[in-house]
């Protein structure tokens, strides 16, 4: 049975026509910014689980600042680079700041 399987190289899709070689650039950058934007969600929901996590361990109040100030960081910068919407960082920060007060 494993015999009849091919290898992946000679696997193409059948279907339809050939895309041309623009496309299937813009595929492969398409792929890129997805995972880099997925990596970069991934850090920006690991700081706002460590900024709950020290909420509800009551650190102390500087090294919460800390935290927000840093969280806050990262919602900017991922606004700059396309990850998130303007209103979707704003959103976050207001009710980050207010779990905080």
């Amino acid at each position: 049975m494993a015999d009849e399987k091919k290898p992946a190289a000679e696997k193409k899709k059948a279907e339809g026509p050939q895309k041309r070689p623009s496309a299937l650039k813009r595929d492969l950058q398409n792929e890129k910014s997805r995972l880099r934007n997925r990596a970069y969600r991934a850090k920006v929901l690991t700081a706002i689980r460590g900024l709950e996590q020290g909420i509800a361990q009551k650190e102390a109040a500087d090294a919460l600042k800390q935290k927000l100030s840093s969280l806050f960081s990262l919602m900017d910068k991922g606004v700059k680079n396309g990850v998130f919407k303007v209103q979707k960082a704003s959103r976050t920060k207001s009710r980050m700041a207010a779990r905080l007060a």
